[in-house]
């Protein structure tokens, strides 16, 4: 599995801020909407239903939101940027500003938790991130996400 396989472009976006948690996850869902048709009030509510589990902020600046939605065909992405970082209930208690968000259907199974950990690996190369945070276009973001073929996989 590659990142290129559940990222679309559309599903990439640069935010110049947002005002809380439950905001950004609207925004997430506005833009799985926009690149995979998904009902965005399902979409948010799954998303704010498995936040409210526990806080999917990872730490270092990342949250790595996700849940699972009915009727989904596949494992979808939404990666998002934001220019001013927000508080994310984060592990390390820093706050956010890369989100990528994972949407499976509800029976995925292991093919979620594959996803989620190949973006989990993806997102904790240092490099990466400073190269994400450097950039605010959207197709540049894309591109660095999809470009390098999982080698980072361990």
């Amino acid at each position: 599995m590659e990142l290129s396989s559940i990222l679309n472009m559309q599903a990439v976006k640069t935010l110049s801020a947002t005002t809380s948690k439950k905001r950004l996850l609207h925004e997430v869902a506005e833009v799985a909407a926009h690149a995979y048709g998904l009902n965005a009030g399902s979409v948010c509510e799954a998303l704010q239903e498995r936040e409210s589990l526990g806080p999917t902020g990872v730490g270092q600046g990342i949250a790595l939101p996700h849940a699972r939605i009915s009727g989904l065909d596949g494992v979808h992405g939404v990666f998002i940027r934001i220019e001013k970082p927000l508080d994310f209930d984060s592990v390390d208690r820093q706050p956010v500003d890369l989100v990528f968000a994972l949407l499976a259907p509800l029976d995925a199974g292991v093919e979620h938790l594959k996803a989620l950990a190949m973006v989990s690996r993806t997102m904790r190369d240092p490099s990466l991130c400073a190269k994400l945070r450097a950039n605010g276009d959207a197709a540049t973001l894309h591109t660095l996400l999809t470009e390098t073929p999982s080698k980072r996989a361990a």
